[in-house]
């Protein structure tokens, strides 16, 4: 058997000419074949530099004829160009070729035309199967260990569609973030097309489709609120302006983790505004704990447990709403099909449970951050996307971080956690549920918490003030829905007794169905002073 490689530029005359003899020979010749290769004139001369250095070859013209030794292996046997082709095809097989000059460049005219028509089509072909850019920050945290797998498993995106990963970090932990891709791609996922790092600021969110925040690594002390809540707007004024210039015009983003996240979220929104109705923060991590808390409470599994509302500050002061929550396959006196629920409220017959301990539990978790570690950070990042691109559960309720456009009383220009559905791609705020009403002054003191999260942020106010009025804030904040950034603010401390102020006395008897889970900021402040107030790297 005679294989032979005939390689040429597509508008070579002589690689046309080359190409018809050899068809000749393979159609009338039972143990001859032959392989074609055509180049596009402005990238043959690299190619060809390119097959003679790895084969160690001496040829610089179009065509480059070799024959493959199928019987030996090896690099093959260079043959040398179209007259050594012909001279070749004369000796051996008694066959010459009379092709005329016009012929021949007639011939070369339609190679080019239907090599360029091939290139046109592979790439169209490869756009179809485009990998879906992911990117994820802070990269080290170990969430994002816990959220690859769940990205490359199909679950999230489906099982269709290819994801390529981009790990974001700074430089001083570049050797970790190596070996994390080292370790996703031993999970040889085949819907995992890639996985690469960046390090390097003006590179970040280039081409991203799917952005995940994570909760970010800080250095430094922070001895105030006030210095805390500040410290976030330098990182998301900088991922806000590089997601504006680099990333997809559709560009989702999902903020999640345990600290402040509707803040980093409204903020994100502020320096993105081109991007800001994409952008939503992560409530599932708190629903699921009240979930969990009260399956011990009734003996059940947490996943039958469905339609607690989360309101609120995601990793503040938040409502867990009871009043629509209901349990599947609950063993009690009454039995049901599958699809028959009975409401949480009815079967816990101990109030004191709802407004004492299980407050108590959920204030607990939201204080300390112990619960809500890698596992459940991703967890709820992955169910949340999932429910973003196919849809949530027909019928179920999910909580979600939203900028507020005046629902439920809310005021306009925060990102509050409140009951959605997920369909067609986007979510839709749940406006029409019924008996959800929660009173002024409860909802008051949530919207104040996140209005001076805000203001003192952006430098608009000095201090994190407890709640007193909500005129005049509200009057204030009517400035700042789409707020410009002053930084010759004094700063200022708040006494811990001013600050303590907020939190106390949020549950009253007649609040007995929604439970308050409060997180007291001086002591937030402990869980995250030790690692301070500037982010490393950028």
């Amino acid at each position: 058997m005679a294989k032979f490689v005939i390689a040429g530029r597509a508008d070579c005359p002589y690689y046309a000419k080359a190409e018809l003899l050899g068809d000749y020979l393979q159609k009338n010749l039972p143990d001859f074949r032959i392989y074609k290769i055509t180049q596009h004139p402005d990238v043959w001369e690299e190619w060809l530099r390119g097959v003679c250095e790895k084969n160690k070859w001496s040829h610089k013209t179009s065509p480059i004829i070799w024959r493959e030794l199928l019987d030996r292996g090896g690099k093959g046997l260079l043959l040398g160009g179209y007259n050594e082709f012909l001279e070749h095809a004369q000796l051996y097989y008694g066959v010459t070729s009379s092709m005329s000059t016009q012929l021949m460049m007639v011939i070369a005219k339609e190679n080019l035309k239907a090599h360029t028509e091939k290139e046109v089509e592979e790439k169209s072909l490869k756009d179809l199967v485009s990998p879906l850019q992911v990117w994820i920050t802070s990269a080290t945290t170990p969430a994002c260990y816990h959220l690859i797998p769940m990205l490359t498993s199909g679950e999230v995106f489906g099982m269709q569609t290819e994801i390529s990963l981009v790990l974001l970090g700074s430089k001083h932990v570049e050797e970790r973030l190596k070996a994390l891709v080292i370790e996703a791609e031993d999970l040889a996922s085949p819907l995992l097309h890639k996985v690469s790092i960046c390090t390097k600021e003006e590179e970040a969110f280039r081409g991203a489709q799917v952005v995940i925040i994570l909760d970010e690594h800080m250095d430094g002390e922070v001895y105030t609120l006030e210095d805390c809540l500040r410290s976030r707007v330098p990182l998301c004024r900088r991922y806000g302006g590089l997601m504006e210039k680099n990333a997809h015009a559709s560009v989702r983003v999902i903020v999640g983790g345990k600290s402040f996240v509707n803040l980093k979220t409204v903020l994100l929104m502020k320096f993105a505004p081109n991007i800001a109705r994409n952008m939503i923060a992560v409530a599932m991590g708190v629903e699921g704990e009240a979930k969990a808390a009260l399956a011990r409470k009734l003996r059940t599994t947490p996943a039958y447990i469905k339609d607690v509302i989360i309101w609120g500050n995601i990793s503040g002061n938040n409502y867990i709403d009871l009043r629509k929550a209901k349990v599947y396959n609950y063993k009690s006196a009454i039995c049901g099909p599958p699809h028959y629920s009975q409401p949480v409220l009815s079967l816990i017959f101990d109030s004191e449970w709802v407004k004492k301990e299980f407050v108590e539990t959920l204030k607990t978790l939201s204080v300390t951050g112990r619960h809500f570690g890698g596992i459940l950070a991703a967890h709820s990042i992955a169910t949340t996307l999932k429910y973003w691109y196919h849809g949530s559960p027909p019928g179920e309720i999910v909580s979600l971080g939203v900028l507020s456009e005046g629902q439920f009383g809310i005021p306009e220009g925060i990102v509050f956690s409140m009951p959605v559905k997920f369909e067609k791609g986007t979510w839709v705020v749940l406006t029409d549920l019924k008996d959800i009403e929660i009173s002024q002054q409860v909802m008051t003191r949530m919207t104040n918490d996140l209005i001076q999260e805000k203001l003192v942020a952006l430098g608009d106010l000095p201090t994190f003030q407890s709640y007193k009025s909500e005129t005049d804030l509200s009057k204030r904040h009517e400035e700042f829905i789409v707020p410009h950034i002053d930084d010759h603010q004094d700063e200022q401390r708040v006494s811990d007794e001013h600050k303590d102020s907020l939190y106390s006395d949020l549950v009253t008897d007649e609040e007995k169905d929604l439970a308050m889970s409060e997180v007291v900021y001086k002591v937030q402040i402990g869980q995250y002073g030790e690692t301070g107030s500037s982010s490393k790297g950028w």
